[in-house]
């Protein structure tokens, strides 16, 4: 009876829970990555560089580490689009939710996004503080929630100012913003919005999952909704992505805050863009806070996004019509 018991309890432990602290199902459970997600045999494989680091002026005593990922088919002597990825070591991470760089490789072995140089950059922080871990992204030990939560271009400045013009060193990049994006999951989403909506004359494209538009810490997230109705409409095209399970604003007392509820400004953002007349696309699942369903839907999101990349229509091209092969080197 006792190691039943026992069993019981770690099994209760282990439940997801939703709403105020009931048990419920794993709201996830039915996202899976797809093949293209995955690495795949005959598929050309990028790189990822050693970390780099930046010193940052617009944040003084923070420095931004980043990794660049370089596609098997980039030429240096033509210029790749750019994707910028926040809490970039999530991103990449080979055994993590989204993998981004599988989801690279695929598409543009398959002429489906544009050779592009993928970007990952990590939140801010002093050299004193720890690299941010795979639990916690930095919140409590870096810059982080100062650069992704405020509202103001400061972050903006820090990738259009510091961190592109270091990238540009090494890789020819294109300077065109339809060619270059940016993304980011929970914080490091609201962050991809603010820096693309500061930038929009050199950030034409951005994605979030479970994206933070709420009022943490008193910055205003929730306020951007509103802000998008009554600014002149920019050239962005944006991909939001959230659940229907995700914070929702209720405390255990009962009462709700709906300035803290991710999914209600989520979709209040997605209304204002839709309603400005933006170049939108959404998806509300089901899902709690995470990466789980963003991730299994980044190819998706990708393809949307660079759906205008130039194609040849020609039947007789049979370069366009062929896998895209490594770069001659």
């Amino acid at each position: 009876m006792r190691s039943f018991l026992l069993v019981f309890i770690t099994f209760a432990l282990a439940l997801p829970t939703f709403g105020q602290g009931r048990p419920g199902p794993n709201m996830d459970s039915q996202y899976y990555r797809g093949p293209d997600s995955l690495i795949q045999q005959n598929v050309p494989k990028g790189t990822i560089s050693d970390k780099y680091t930046i010193p940052s002026e617009v944040y003084p005593g923070t420095l931004h580490e980043y990794w660049v990922y370089v596609p098997a088919q980039y030429d240096p002597a033509k210029p790749a689009a750019l994707m910028i990825f926040n809490d970039g070591h999530a991103f990449m991470q080979s055994d993590g939710q989204v993998r981004a760089q599988n989801v690279m490789d695929n598409l543009i072995s398959r002429r489906e996004i544009p050779v592009m140089i993928g970007v990952f950059v990590n939140p801010g922080r002093t050299p004193e503080q720890p690299q941010a871990s795979r639990r916690e992204w930095g919140d409590r030990t870096g810059n982080r929630p100062e650069e992704y939560n405020s509202i103001d271009d400061r972050y903006a400045r820090v990738i259009l100012d510091e961190l592109i013009p270091a990238v540009k060193k090494d890789y020819n990049i294109s300077d065109d913003p339809k060619m270059r994006g940016i993304g980011g999951a929970s914080s490091g989403g609201i962050a991809a919005f603010v820096a693309a909506w500061h930038g929009s004359d050199r950030i034409g494209k951005m994605f979030s999952f479970v994206g933070t538009y709420v009022n943490l810490a008193n910055r205003g997230g929730h306020t951007l909704a509103q802000i998008v109705r009554d600014s002149p409409k920019k050239s962005l095209r944006i991909y939001l992505q959230d659940g229907r399970n995700d914070n929702r604003g209720l405390a255990r007392d009962g009462s709700y805050n709906q300035e803290r509820d991710w999914f209600y400004n989520n979709v209040q953002l997605a209304k204002a863009l839709e309603d400005k007349g933006y170049d939108l696309n959404y998806t509300w699942g089901i899902g709690n806070h995470g990466q789980v369903q963003g991730g299994t839907i980044l190819p998706e999101i990708m393809r949307w996004l660079w759906r205008d990349h130039g194609v040849s229509t020609d039947p007789n091209d049979t370069v366009e019509r062929s896998f895209n092969e490594p770069a001659a080197q």
